[in-house]
């Protein structure tokens, strides 16, 4: 019984991941977001399969971007948990002619008892859907953290009736006007990390290898409030090999003095001379 809590998607594997496998229209991933095109005469969106549940459950989503109301009389993007029985649903509906939320439990496609609020970008920007056993919840959000109930419903029979056959349907749709698109994101998380990949070499049983490199530090004298100075020394990092389980061998970075400068004091009470200067 896999509850719609646990779908979760930020979208930022860059593919249409297989939790989306009823999906139609043309959607893509695109920057990390779940894009839908609006096709004049067309519906489109990203759908998962009947097996999920909305009883005890709740899920969450950004609207990341809405489709323009160009010359369309009916411009929409929806964000439904769908019943096996066509047009009986419970969502939200953002719409880009009149700029109204609607959150609707539909039955044959509609709900005479709909409730409608003018959207805001900001303040409606997350919406969520939950249900506690007894009653549907209509939420909204401007962070995703901090919610605003806007409906509440007594819970209708096919939620508890409809286990393992629920559907998510993140879907829009134009009657007319410029082809456009709409975007979603960040479903049941508020993370938006990316998965970074790269290339590299070695293996837990193969050696890895280094490019030699070449420092010099040295030793200093000064007060707090005059200029140090410092002897030089050189300092070799050699090229090595080696393996997890055998020992490493290293080839000598070079004896190459030429760009190194050797600055030698006076000698005086407490210096203790070694090879090669004895």
């Amino acid at each position: 019984m896999p509850s719609l809590s646990t779908l979760v998607d930020n979208f930022n594997s860059g593919t249409v991941g297989p939790n989306w496998g009823d999906s139609y229209g043309g959607v893509s991933i695109v920057a990390g977001r779940a894009r839908v095109p609006l096709v004049a005469g067309a519906y489109a969106g990203f759908q998962t399969g009947r097996a999920w549940t909305l009883a005890g459950a709740a899920i969450y989503l950004k609207l990341a971007s809405r489709p323009a109301a160009s010359t369309g009389t009916d411009v929409s993007q929806n964000f439904m948990v769908t019943s096996p029985t066509a047009g009986t649903g419970i969502g939200f509906k953002y719409n880009a002619v009149t700029s109204k939320l609607r959150m609707q439990s539909n039955v044959d496609y509609y709900d005479a008892t709909a409730v409608e609020i003018t959207y805001s970008a900001t303040d409606h920007l997350w919406l969520r859907l939950r249900e506690d056993g007894t009653n549907i919840y209509w939420d909204t959000s401007p962070n995703g953290s901090t919610w605003t109930n806007r409906r509440t419903l007594a819970t209708p029979a096919w939620v508890t009736e409809a286990i393992d056959g629920c559907a998510l349907d993140l879907f829009c749709f134009r009657d007319a006007g410029a082809t456009d698109f709409a975007e979603f994101d960040n479903v049941n998380t508020l993370s938006d990390g990316a998965v970074v990949t790269a290339t590299g070499s070695g293996t837990m049983t193969t050696a890895a290898t280094s490019a030699a490199k070449r420092t010099a530090t040295g030793t200093g004298t000064g007060a707090l409030d005059t200029m140090a100075t410092a002897a030089a020394s050189a300092v070799y990092h050699a090229t090595g090999s080696g393996s997890l389980d055998t020992d490493a061998t290293a080839t000598a970075g070079g004896s190459d003095h030429n760009d190194i400068d050797f600055t030698l004091g006076r000698p005086h009470s407490g210096w203790v001379v070694s090879a090669p200067w004895t």
